[in-house]
């Protein structure tokens, strides 16, 4: 099923570094350098093994010389409506929405559904930003896993090759200790400093034709 069909049911249920070499799933190198070490985590590895962290993206962003930098948001609508936001977002394009209708009891989560469309979404906005396939787009998540990296991926096998996936992503990392272990302190966006806030640009939001 499309998203644009889905997603109207599921929203009302409810720079300097040293580079390195691609790391993930034998690809080719990237044609530029990596600001952040590459992930040990596979899920968290990509295709062009660009990696970069967020306080890295908005030095790049503010610094990019002739280079087209930008930055795509794949979290859900809803997660950004009640985590934040950042108007440093050039475009919103969801990777994956939660699917009220299938509950984990075991993990105590609702599913979530790969947009079927994400690549060619983005590719549209893409285009409408003057974007061609040499700008250095960097992808963001909640935190840098099982979203920003595939989200990557799709981008860099449409012949998007400067594709990056945000490591510490939006919120960031669990605190291993402390008062705040568990909780999503460490590093990312919201932790590092930089803009953020609750107003969503409705410019650049994800919008479902109906």
């Amino acid at each position: 099923m499309k998203l644009s069909r889905l997603l109207p049911v599921l929203l009302l249920c409810g720079l300097a570094t040293a580079p390195i070499a691609a790391m993930a799933k034998g690809t080719e190198a990237a044609s530029v350098t990596s600001p952040a070490p590459a992930p040990q985590k596979a899920e968290m590895q990509t295709k062009s093994g660009l990696y970069i962290t967020a306080k890295q993206t908005y030095e790049m962003k503010h610094n990019a010389g002739e280079r087209k930098v930008v930055l795509i948001d794949v979290r859900d609508p809803v997660e950004i409506m009640f985590t934040g936001y950042t108007n440093e977002t050039d475009i919103h394009v969801p990777f994956k929405v939660v699917d009220p209708s299938v509950f984990n009891e075991e993990g105590q989560k609702y599913q979530t559904v790969t947009n079927p469309d994400f690549a060619a979404e983005v590719q549209e906005r893409l285009a409408a930003l003057g974007a061609d396939k040499d700008a250095h787009i960097i992808f963001m998540c909640r935190s840098g896993s099982t979203r920003s990296a595939p989200a990557a991926d799709a981008l860099y096998d449409a012949g998007y090759h400067n594709v990056y996936s945000m490591v510490d992503g939006f919120e960031g990392g669990k605190a291993k200790e402390g008062d705040h272990k568990g909780a999503r302190v460490v590093d990312g966006w919201k932790n590092s400093g930089l803009p953020w806030g609750w107003h969503m640009e409705s410019s650049k939001m994800y919008r479902v034709l109906r």
